[in-house]
């Protein structure tokens, strides 16, 4: 579990080497299925508050260099090849996008399919869905039934 007050000096530190301190500020979020955010519009970038309390310190550090590598990047790199290159050459070397554990402890539906399978919504579900890891397609023998908790 990676502590708020080290993640706040390790963000701070990587916006003073890499941005521009003056124009670029950190700050926790309340995301629950994202792990950060570089906001171009705010010029902020921001980790998830509820994800930073599940992650190590190396999952928070390779978050912080992956957005701060999107602010280097600009908005038009997307996870193109200039971000990924600005990102290694940053010391990231994780993926384009966050497929870790979410905050689902915070998610008020959870699903069950039949053959025990948790899923977890933060909206409530509104169709009909299948256990994907039971099926590839929809399949009406595996369908999720869902209590809100």
């Amino acid at each position: 579990m990676a502590d708020p007050a080290r993640v706040r000096v390790w963000a701070d530190a990587l916006i003073r080497m890499h941005l521009d301190p003056e124009q670029w500020s950190f700050g926790f979020d309340n995301a629950k299925r994202r792990a950060g955010l570089c906001n171009f519009t705010d010029r902020k970038i921001t980790v998830s508050r509820y994800l930073s309390e599940k992650f190590e310190d190396d999952e928070i550090h390779q978050v912080l260099l992956h957005e701060v590598a999107h602010a280097i990047a600009g908005p038009d790199a997307a996870h193109g090849p200039v971000w990924k290159r600005t990102a290694e050459q940053l010391g990231y070397v994780g993926g384009r996008t966050h497929d870790g554990e979410i905050a689902h402890e915070r998610a008020p539906w959870k699903g069950t399919c039949p053959a025990g399978h948790e899923h977890f919504r933060f909206r409530k579900p509104t169709r009909i869905t299948s256990c994907a890891k039971c099926s590839r397609g929809f399949s009406r023998s595996h369908l999720i039934v869902w209590h809100k908790r």
